[in-house]
């Protein structure tokens, strides 16, 4: 029987850098959470590691010989010292390069799937040195529930349960390198101010009013179709809360009530049907 894990959305609500390491990475304050819609990963027994990438977004992936899903499955492979292999299917439905964390969400998922299909229970220490190997998001990606993250995406504190709210994702069909954008970054590095409270909606919502994304500014020198975005989820009715996630061109609108989100979701693919455009639940 194939073992099935999600990969939901990572969201980056809000998004400050505050340090450059002398290796060249970027220590942030962010809280993340993850909207309940993403990509989907099957597992099943074989010989050998094998992938097939199939969904809506799938040709986006054509031509890449060693993914994220490859490398997270042969590397926990060799940390449990497993002989067998898996055949690996990625329903591709997330956009690539587009800020939430589709390829590090889909290696979280290979781990977790494989440890399943496997049978094996890794060192939680190890495993997170995988994780983190693999890329900064991956580990906040293992956990798939609402947290500050600090340092590279190493430094993880559990949150209490965010508020129950909507989210309306929008990407303009663009994608944005994350690192060119933090090579555009010019800003100034802000000083950690993690919100770890547990908030009402409307307390949360301002909490993240008075925060931004530092690479918003970097990222729209890059794709400038990431404004027309924020203007069209800012005229939405009942829209609380429109910014870019991460390094772009996603961005998302929060919404308390589901109805609410789901009118939005059906005004804006009426004006803009080549965007991609979904919606999830906050966790």
């Amino acid at each position: 029987m194939p073992i099935t894990c999600s990969a939901y959305a990572k969201v980056n609500l809000y998004l400050h850098v505050t340090n450059k390491r002398e290796n060249g990475y970027h220590e942030l304050d962010s809280l993340i959470c993850f909207a309940q819609c993403g990509d989907i990963l099957s597992f099943a027994d074989s010989d050998e590691i094998s992938l097939k990438i199939i969904g809506p977004m799938a040709r986006f992936l054509d031509g890449e010989d060693d993914n994220l899903v490859l490398k997270a499955a042969r590397g926990l492979q060799k940390l449990c010292n497993v002989t067998k292999g898996a055949t690996i299917t990625l329903e591709k439905h997330l956009p690539v390069a587009a800020g939430i964390g589709g390829g590090s969400g889909d290696a979280a998922a290979t781990l977790k799937g494989l440890c399943q299909l496997w049978n094996v229970f890794p060192d939680p220490k190890g495993l997170q040195e995988l994780a983190l190997s693999l890329g900064a998001d991956v580990p906040i990606c293992l956990k798939e529930h609402a947290a500050h993250v600090g340092g590279i995406g190493e430094v993880i504190t559990p949150l209490a349960p965010l508020p129950d709210c909507w989210m309306v994702l929008v990407n303009p069909m663009v994608a944005v390198s994350t690192p060119a954008v933090f090579n555009k970054r010019t800003s100034a590095f802000h000083t950690p101010d993690p919100m770890i409270a547990e908030y009402s909606f409307d307390d949360f919502i301002d909490a993240l009013k008075i925060r931004t994304n530092d690479l918003m500014a970097p990222a729209l020198e890059l794709a400038p179709e990431i404004q027309t975005v924020l203007n069209v989820l800012n005229q939405q009715t009942d829209a609380a809360l429109c910014r870019m996630s991460g390094s772009g061109a996603t961005c998302y609108a929060i919404f308390k009530e589901k109805q609410a989100a789901e009118r939005a979701i059906k005004c804006i693919k009426t004006s803009h049907s080549d965007w991609w455009i979904d919606m999830g639940k906050i966790i």
